[in-house]
């Protein structure tokens, strides 16, 4: 028996979060009344009904009744009714960016701005937040990724500690990726730049990785971030943090930095139940530059 509830803020990718459920065997209810869930949860205990594993989407939707939740949760806990809440976070200013995108109106501003809204629905969601089993930061996420996530967490069974990382590599002559939270600087590794066959690759390529790992530098250095991401990862945890964007950057972001992020994310997925994703800020601009 599984029964999950689907929270978060609007637009931080729920409806998406519902559909991938869905395809995975999940049947999903959205929006459901707020009085009306403990009797649909009733059902996943009725045998031979086809409820073994239900999914519902509970948001600022449900205006006055959603503080009835709280309510709702104490009576499923009582008739010891196993409920797991996903929480869909986001950072303001791509929930803002999404909004304008898809020039949705806010459930909460309607032609106000998107920004106060957000501030109230935090406010009025907070509670499910703190009681949520699993939360998923969407900001830096792609619908794949998130796919993948899903299905760890509600397929695999895998352990989740509510962490998802993105190793980002970049340039420092494209300046610093304001959202990082580590940064670390591998110009000291071998440069393929100045090797006339490798400059047009990336360190992405086998030929460009080998070249930037041959003289063991940097495999000392991955061994040591290793061992501090180990021990600091666990403490932002512990302090609620759901979203790390680690930044690894060289001179132009094409080469050392990619070739020891993608080396990076192999190892963190094995240090704990995070999920991790490796992201390319500059690996392009290179040649973009040149070619103008």
């Amino acid at each position: 028996m599984r029964f999950v509830i689907v929270t978060g803020m609007s637009g931080a990718g729920k409806s998406t979060a519902l559909k991938i459920l869905e395809d995975i065997g999940y049947f999903c209810v959205d929006n459901l009344p707020v009085p009306l869930i403990p009797k649909l949860a009733e059902l996943i205990r009725v045998p031979k009904k086809g409820l073994e594993k239900l999914v519902l989407g509970v948001d600022i939707r449900s205006g006055a009744h959603l503080e009835e939740m709280k309510q709702v949760l104490k009576v499923l806990d009582a008739e010891e009714i196993d409920c797991k809440i996903l929480y869909m976070e986001c950072k303001d200013e791509v929930l803002i960016k999404r909004y304008k995108e898809t020039r949705r109106t806010h459930p909460l501003t309607g032609k106000e701005r998107v920004d106060k809204g957000l501030i109230e629905e935090r406010q009025k969601i907070g509670f499910l937040k703190e009681r949520a089993d699993y939360v998923l930061d969407t900001s830096h996420m792609l619908t794949r990724e998130l796919k993948e996530e899903l299905n760890q967490i509600f397929v695999q069974d895998k352990a989740y500690n509510n962490l998802y990382i993105t190793v980002l590599s970049f340039g420092f002559k494209y300046g610093i990726p304001a959202d990082a939270d580590l940064v670390f600087d591998v110009r000291f590794l071998p440069n393929p730049y100045y090797e006339e066959e490798l400059r047009p690759l990336t360190g992405s390529d086998t030929a460009v990785c080998d070249y930037v790992m041959q003289d063991g530098a940097g495999e000392v250095f991955l061994e040591k971030l290793e061992d501090l991401l180990r021990f600091l990862l666990p403490k932002y945890v512990k302090e609620g943090k759901t979203q790390m964007v680690i930044g690894i950057g060289c001179t132009g972001g094409k080469h050392r930095s990619v070739a020891i992020a993608g080396k990076l994310q192999e190892r963190l997925r094995t240090c704990g139940a995070y999920g991790v994703r490796t992201e390319h800020r500059d690996v392009e601009k290179d040649r973009v530059t040149k070619a103008g």
